[in-house]
């Protein structure tokens, strides 16, 4: 089939003209990452919403989850947890990721392989070579250390090799539960206080028949942009770590329920059943590290603008917890501290974010 993105464009020209609202993406995005009036009681809701959601920092993942619900709680993120409607596992970039259950099979399916290629980049630059022998080996190892637990841990792993006289070091080991996991063996298993867990995707994930390709590849791009947009065609293929001629297919495949939006100079895409309207201004939030609302675009100069950027990440990737106020990245905060620790970066800028501390202690304590 051949792609014609400039279709959608074509068709928005028509739209924008009689559009009853003026694209602000600041507002657009904060009600559409459930920031702000949030639309989901149920944690697995949430996930499911996003597709996939940074799950880098284990403890601070709990609560980028919790503050999109309408009543946030830890241990009602734990009971989803545990009982396999989230699951935890590298899948985008190779990286952590929240996936629902629901999104499980296909998600591996369309994803995997690419997350493969990276991580195979990563062991070459590492010097690292694994023959197909030993990942065989070290697989039914896994397979038989995991089979009828829900909680085994990476010394769990360790000590099994150990046993059979095999001696490897923790980096070679974690690539190896990688591969475990993109091979489908290996899902989160339940939670615990700061320390992964894991255990077989069979005991956690019910089976469900495959889906086509360009299904999966037009559900993709339908949840990064219902939980996303506005987002440029640039944010989708850094987000979901394919190429670009996949990410353009997948928009093209949701034909007309996504239109573009032109700001300041740029294309946005918005698919038509995202809420526009509902953001009242003066709203202050605390972010997690890693939070979608930053690490889930390209485009982050929206809300952050780029001489304040190091405050937020560093060129090589680390995602500090953030304060947000009016959609803009404005400070920092402490989330490991008794009482509320801030930094305000942004001059002339007045927070408001004692009532989220209290919520976020909150649902800690429940």
């Amino acid at each position: 089939m051949e792609l014609n993105i400039f279709a959608i464009r074509k068709l928005q020209v028509c739209k924008t003209k009689n559009n009853p609202y003026y694209m602000n993406p600041i507002s657009i995005r904060l009600l559409n990452q459930q920031l702000v009036a949030q639309q989901f009681t149920e944690p697995s809701e949430v996930v499911s919403h996003f597709g996939a959601m940074q799950a880098q920092d284990y403890r601070m993942m709990r609560w980028a989850v919790a503050m999109r619900t309408r009543k946030p709680s830890e241990a009602t993120f734990q009971r989803d947890f545990n009982s396999g409607a989230i699951v935890r596992i590298h899948i985008l970039r190779a990286t952590w990721q929240l996936i629902s259950a629901e999104d499980y099979r296909w998600m591996l399916d369309l994803c995997a392989p690419k997350s493969f290629s990276v991580l195979n980049g990563w062991m070459k630059a590492n010097k690292i070579a694994i023959s197909d022998e030993e990942k065989l080996s070290i697989s039914r190892i896994i397979e038989q250390t995991a089979a009828n637990k829900t909680d085994t841990t990476k010394e769990d792993f360790e000590n099994a090799l150990v046993q059979r006289d095999i001696h490897i070091d923790d980096h070679r080991l974690s690539y190896h539960i990688r591969i475990a996991e993109l091979n489908g063996l290996l899902v989160s298993g339940d939670l615990h206080k700061s320390k992964a867990t894991y255990c077989l995707a069979a005991q956690k994930i019910k089976p469900s028949a495959p889906i086509e390709r360009d299904e999966a590849l037009m559900l993709l791009a339908k949840k990064y942009f219902q939980s996303h947009s506005p987002a440029t065609l640039e944010d989708f293929v850094w987000w979901s770590g394919l190429n670009i001629i996949d990410c353009k297919k997948g928009i093209q495949l949701l034909g007309s329920l996504i239109h573009l939006e032109t700001w300041k100079g740029r294309d946005f895409y918005i698919l038509d059943s995202c809420r526009t309207q509902g953001f009242r201004k003066g709203c202050s939030l605390l972010l997690p590290p890693y939070d979608e609302y930053l690490i889930g675009y390209k485009s982050r100069d929206i809300v952050l603008t780029p001489e304040q950027a190091h405050h937020a990440h560093s060129n090589n990737g680390i995602f500090q917890p953030v304060i947000v106020h009016d959609g803009a990245i404005v400070g920092n905060w402490k989330p490991y501290k008794k009482t509320l620790e801030t930094e305000v970066f942004e001059k002339n800028v007045i927070i408001n974010v004692e009532n989220k501390w209290a919520e976020y202690l909150k649902q800690k304590a429940e």
